[in-house]
């Protein structure tokens, strides 16, 4: 059975490659280890996500925003970054631009839900769930998997996009540089004493890095990011002494907060991908570039290269009728690299820069901060912060 486009992995970013080029006509398979249930309706897993207004045109041109409950979708007003006990705060807004806000937070839970009930409404996208790819082939000629139900497919151009740790990628031979942080990223809805203001905070203190993300009236995601162990103490305790742990950590600044979810843990690892392609092959999403989500880019860069992926394959159908035409992914590698691997290194060089409790990097920070509070500055950052908004 031959399809032009197969997908390994249906996340954000295999469904909404998926529905990118469904629209342009292609024929598209999609294989997913996880059962169909958990796809149409997937358990909430603590993660909000922050959406630039350049993801949240793309979820609309893929049908997938209006299938967001509108009471899930959350403004976020303005970003405020807190240096230990220092009484100075960094903060960006929207600021003579057209719109009012950053962007929006909506729960990951809810965009996956979205993406799908958008994908099964494209006859031209074949779903084979609660199956993993076994293994992969390619050739100059096509690009050919092997299902765990025994099946085999061939199409013109296979498509990872299973995670940053990615299995695929592997089975491709392309190698990645995978950076294990020792630290992990605890995450939980809470209720507040005090009103967020519809701000996302976020506090780089001795020890620990901590953020709120604005979500309703008095509600908001708590974001605590520790070594290892004490990660997995934190998430142990039960919900009335975490919720008092947490009021602790946070110092009171939004008074007393009491816990709404559990807390949900994510051990830390950022990848980049030494390679984007192979021969009828491709990476997107997480398994091209795995992000640290201190800056909450990770999503909107997966979005932003499907996006990119969809568009020079479309048009290396029109002009090759081919969508693994070696041109157009060598466009798609430079275009992606291009896009990404500054934002990468930015981001590892905050992370390194605001987590260095050591002496001179409490002061680098510090006389960072101050420079970053000057105008130029602050509007780079603005700019950077809503993408093109």
């Amino acid at each position: 059975m031959t399809k032009p486009v197969i997908i390994a992995g249906a996340g954000p970013a295999g469904l909404a490659l998926a529905i990118g080029l469904a629209q342009t006509g292609l024929r598209i398979l999609l294989v997913e280890r996880q059962e169909e249930d958990m796809l149409s309706d997937p358990a909430f897993d603590g993660r909000e996500i922050a959406l630039t207004h350049s993801s949240i045109a793309a979820l609309k041109r893929l049908g997938a925003w209006e299938k967001i409950a509108p009471g899930n979708i959350h403004p976020l007003a303005e970003a405020r970054v807190l240096n230990g006990k220092s009484p100075l705060a960094l903060s960006f807004d929207a600021g003579r631009r057209s719109t009012a806000q950053l962007g929006s937070l909506v729960s990951n839970c809810d965009i996956r839900r979205a993406l799908f009930a958008s994908a099964i409404e494209h006859s031209g996208i074949e779903l084979i769930a609660g199956v993993s790819v076994e293994e992969v082939s390619t050739s100059d000629h096509a690009a050919q998997v092997s299902l765990s139900n025994g099946a085999e497919h061939v199409g013109s151009l296979l498509v990872a996009a299973d995670s940053r740790f990615s299995t695929i990628r592997g089975k491709l031979g392309i190698s990645a540089r995978m950076n294990r942080l020792g630290k992990s990223m605890l995450v939980g809805r809470v209720e507040l004493e005090r009103h967020h203001d519809n701000a996302a905070t976020e506090w780089f203190d001795n020890g620990q890095t901590l953020a709120l993300l604005p979500l309703g009236e008095r509600q908001a995601s708590a974001v605590v990011t520790l070594p290892d162990g004490d990660a997995e103490r934190l998430a142990a305790m039960d919900p009335g002494a975490l919720g008092d742990e947490l009021t602790r950590r946070f110092a009171r600044k939004f008074g007393q907060m009491r816990m709404l979810t559990p807390m949900h843990n994510y051990p830390l690892t950022t990848s980049y991908s030494h390679r984007f392609i192979t021969k009828r092959a491709a990476l997107a999403g997480d398994a091209a570039v795995g992000m640290h989500p201190v800056t909450a880019h990770g999503f909107n860069l997966g979005i932003a290269g499907t996006e990119r992926l969809a568009r020079l394959v479309a048009a290396g159908c029109r002009l090759h009728g081919d969508p693994g035409h070696p041109v157009t992914l060598r466009r798609y590698e430079a275009g992606h690299r291009a896009a990404t691997w500054p934002l990468y290194a930015a981001t590892n060089a905050i992370v390194g820069l605001y987590t260095d409790d050591r002496a001179p990097g409490r002061l680098a920070r510090g006389l960072g901060l101050r420079a970053a509070r000057l105008a130029p500055a602050r509007k780079a950052v603005s700019k950077l912060l809503m993408q093109g908004a």
